[in-house]
């Protein structure tokens, strides 16, 4: 599916054909930036984006712990970013309960201060996810721009590579399979500076409650 080819969704996730314990896999796609407007019709553009499975998105972000980065929201609603469009992927036969089950799992996978603008963000994360699900990937256009770079990272600043979230997560209150992060604000904080952008360029608004962190599956080691 190329740019411009959107597939509209319902955010309960079970609707085009999928009933039950089959649900749809859809991607959602959100601006970071206006400058998408005209760059987005040719190709490129700086692109969030969020898996929605069972009437719930989930998307990865960055912070400065060794904790789960993975993140849930209500669709098309990710704090901080500009919903753009709806991409269907196909149906799977998964239950909710065996969902949750693969994504507590996949969070100890993806650890908020392992995030890395270039080679592991939001969207490799639901390429991954997608991929393991349905077998498929997100449209190339998606990630194009951690892909350009990945080629000349040699030529890129530090700064532009690595990107941490505005937030700082001070505990875990973990509560019926999430986490959710108490944040500090930014004058309380010496060791995160506001003024840079691209310390704020994946990340959600600052002081949101919308978003909960998935707790990760506990080890049976």
């Amino acid at each position: 599916m190329g740019v411009g080819e959107e597939a509209s969704s319902s955010s309960s996730g079970n609707h085009n054909g999928c009933y039950s314990d089959i649900t749809n896999v859809i991607l959602n796609v959100y601006d970071l930036t206006p400058i998408n407007n005209y760059s987005y019709w040719v190709g490129f553009g700086i692109f969030h984006s969020g898996i929605e499975v069972h009437g719930k998105e989930y998307g990865f972000g960055a912070h400065d712990f060794p904790i789960s980065g993975v993140f849930e929201v209500e669709p098309k609603s990710c704090p901080g970013f500009i919903y753009r469009c709806s991409i269907s992927l196909g149906c799977i036969h998964m239950p909710s309960s065996e969902f949750r089950a693969f994504i507590e799992s996949v969070a100890s996978e993806y650890h908020g201060d392992t995030y890395h603008l270039i080679s592991k963000n939001c969207n490799h994360f639901t390429d991954d996810m997608v991929h393991r699900l349905t077998g498929k990937h997100i449209p190339g256009w998606v990630n194009r721009l951690a892909r350009l770079g990945s080629l000349c990272s040699c030529l890129l600043p530090e700064s532009l590579q690595v990107t941490t979230v505005k937030q700082l997560p001070e505990y875990h209150e973990i509560e019926e399979g999430t986490e959710t992060l108490s944040t500090a604000s930014p004058d309380d904080s010496t060791e995160m500076d506001d003024t840079d952008p691209e310390k704020q360029l994946l990340s959600p608004k600052e002081g949101s409650s919308d978003i909960s962190f998935i707790k990760e599956a506990r080890s049976n080691i």
